[in-house]
């Protein structure tokens, strides 16, 4: 009987020994790990978009800080507007229902993509 309950002690103190090894090494920093070293690499990279419109342009001043135009694109963009009645006789200080807003001047906005 005493035997059976040294062997179970035994038993017992071998699996807690064991169990704590494979926790040990588990915990093991893994050393050049490529993945890791791609992910840094990309963080490094900033990206923005600017948009300017109606004539202004103030992409020197971004180029010259060392940002990269990768992308230029641009699209028709309206500028002013302007009121208008919309009969003869209509006055558009009193009856603010006959007053059409069109647009007055019609500009180009262009859109970058810069990366650093």
């Amino acid at each position: 009987m005493k035997r059976i309950i040294n062997f179970s002690k035994m038993l017992l103190v071998l699996i807690f020994l064991t169990s704590c090894k494979t926790s040990i090494n588990k915990d093991l920093p893994v050393i050049n790990n490529e993945i890791d070293i791609k992910d840094n690499v990309r963080s490094e990279k900033k990206r923005m978009e600017i948009k300017f419109s109606c004539g202004e342009d103030g992409i020197s001043k971004y180029l010259d800080d060392g940002w990269i135009i990768i992308k230029e694109d641009s699209q028709e963009k309206i500028c002013t507007w302007q009121s208008v009645p919309a009969t003869k006789n209509c006055d558009m200080e009193k009856d603010k229902g006959c007053k059409i807003t069109k647009p007055d001047k019609i500009g180009e906005e262009k859109i970058y993509l810069l990366e650093k």
